[in-house]
């Protein structure tokens, strides 16, 4: 990252902190006049009333949009805490994490987990994150249900050991208008989205040294599909060479 960038990336997040004091003190101040018209007796109040809960729910967007902005302005390739670690575990604690709510919206998750794969280099609370919205999003593609398949293989690039990881669902789909739009910041076709978690996605996986890429097909489902550097793992010496 550019120092330009990250001097940027210092003053918007140092702007977002100031909103949210603002906004401390709104919330505050409308919680204080909630309960003023906790029982309303009149009409007026009634309609009051209405008002301040409205006003209380944009508050709290406001400070849940700017939360996602500072996580999302935050993630450098300098900012990781990354360890070795097992993906295939990772991706199993996901899975286990996820599937009460894939369970409740009628979405059957199958894994197809290779079992030589080589481990990577992981901040893994910002990799689960990643993975959990991926999922997230699998599940608003499929309001009515569906699969969500999960692969994860060993390629070799150049030489070069890698991790691919492919999250599949059979949802709604986007159109190639949307697809090339979706890791764009602040771009949502959902009214209530704020168009960060793709892109935080995608901020996440390239600060761990690799690719994200999405094909989709509208009522055929979505793959979106993560390549990350494996560590090379040195072959065990052999006694008495």
């Amino acid at each position: 990252m550019t120092d330009r960038y990250a001097e940027l990336a210092e003053l918007a997040g140092g702007f977002i902190h100031e909103i949210k004091n603002h906004l401390g003190t709104l919330k505050l101040n409308l919680e204080l006049l909630a309960e003023d018209f906790q029982e309303p007796q009149t009409q007026r109040e009634r309609r009051a009333q209405t008002r301040v809960q409205k006003l209380q729910a944009e508050c709290q967007r406001l400070v849940d949009k700017s939360n996602d902005f500072l996580r999302f302005a935050r993630i450098t390739d300098e900012s990781l805490k990354a360890t070795p670690a097992d993906m295939a575990a990772v991706v199993a604690e996901m899975i286990d994490f996820f599937s009460p709510t894939a369970q409740s919206a009628h979405i059957e998750i199958k894994p197809y987990i290779s079992g030589d794969l080589p481990p990577v280099m992981l901040d893994r609370d910002l990799f689960e994150q990643a993975l959990l919205n991926l999922m997230l999003n699998a599940q608003q593609a499929m309001p009515s249900g569906g699969e969500l398949t999960i692969q994860a293989l060993r390629e070799e690039v150049n030489n070069q050991p890698q991790v691919c990881l492919s999250l599949i669902d059979t949802g709604k789909g986007m159109t190639p208008e949307v697809a090339a739009n979706i890791f764009q910041p602040f771009f949502s076709t959902k009214p209530a989205g704020s168009g960060l978690g793709l892109p935080t996605t995608r901020k996440i996986v390239e600060a761990h040294g690799g690719t994200i890429e999405v094909q989709s097909e509208v009522d055929r489902g979505t793959k979106f599909t993560i390549r990350l550097p494996a560590m090379k793992v040195r072959p065990a010496s052999v006694p008495g060479t």
